[in-house]
């Protein structure tokens, strides 16, 4: 593994990162929902949902309808070819577990970055949320998505995110303590609803995380994916996840 993975650093920390962040302008947020991480006259804005209708999910979420940014460019699928321009930077906030086809993503991230542009990623470390017991993905997973064309989850994901997860509390992960005394025996049950989700969708779009991440592990899969030519970003920093939380930072960059 080689420099980009960093310690003891400032930025790993979110509030650190994103006023470091906040220097760049021209920004795209990808995903802001009710809480963008990004503001200001230069900042633009992709959902899968236009402004109303994020404010009523909001709303049926119990959470900040009033949060709610104005959405510059709405694709229900997800679809970043429908942004018209390119950024200086781009920004997303645990998105990228939920690509069912990640290196499309990022293909598509770094056509919208100008030359020298970055993408900056907060992510969650599968070691320390709901996603512990699930193994790390690989390139040989990720990869063999891309082959397909994948544009929905896998019955898979549906099951390890509704059946395999587990509490989400950072300070008890931290703590070793990763599962209340019914996740084993929850799993059949758990299991049975998630295949009749997935089977009433009928080929629609569950959403779920495809993808679960350390920070060694995503530097190691971005230098895997840019050695083979797969996309056109390389890893900048990648911060390891300050203690008692659950995300770690990334940025990575178009040469």
């Amino acid at each position: 593994m080689s420099g980009p993975l960093m310690t003891d650093s400032p930025l790993a920390h979110r509030a650190a990162f994103l006023a470091d962040m906040a220097r760049e302008t021209d920004t795209l947020e990808i995903g802001p929902f009710d809480a963008p991480i990004v503001t200001g006259p230069e900042v633009r804005y992709f959902d899968v949902l236009d402004q109303q209708g994020l404010q009523t999910r909001a709303a049926k979420l119990n959470r900040k309808p009033a949060g709610v940014p104005h959405i510059d460019y709405v694709s229900a699928t997800g679809d970043l070819g429908i942004v018209d321009r390119k950024f200086k930077a781009v920004v997303s906030a645990h998105a990228i577990e939920h690509q069912p086809d990640l290196v499309k993503h990022l293909s598509d991230v770094a056509g919208l970055l100008e030359d020298g542009g970055r993408y900056y990623l907060l992510i969650p470390d599968k070691r320390y949320c709901f996603d512990h017991f699930i193994a790390e993905s690989t390139v040989a997973d990720v990869y063999q998505a891309h082959v397909e064309g994948r544009d929905r989850h896998l019955l898979k994901s549906v099951i390890e995110h509704r059946a395999l997860t587990t509490h989400n509390d950072a300070l008890r992960h931290w703590a070793g303590d990763h599962s209340n005394g019914s996740y084993l025996a929850s799993i059949p049950a758990r299991t049975k609803a998630a295949i009749a989700e997935y089977e009433a969708a009928n080929g629609g779009y569950v959403d779920v995380h495809a993808w679960q991440f350390t920070p060694p592990s995503f530097l190691r899969l971005i230098e895997q994916l840019s050695a083979l030519d797969a996309i056109n970003l390389v890893p900048e920093a990648v911060y390891e996840t300050p203690y008692n939380r659950l995300e770690f930072m990334a940025v990575l960059r178009k040469p």
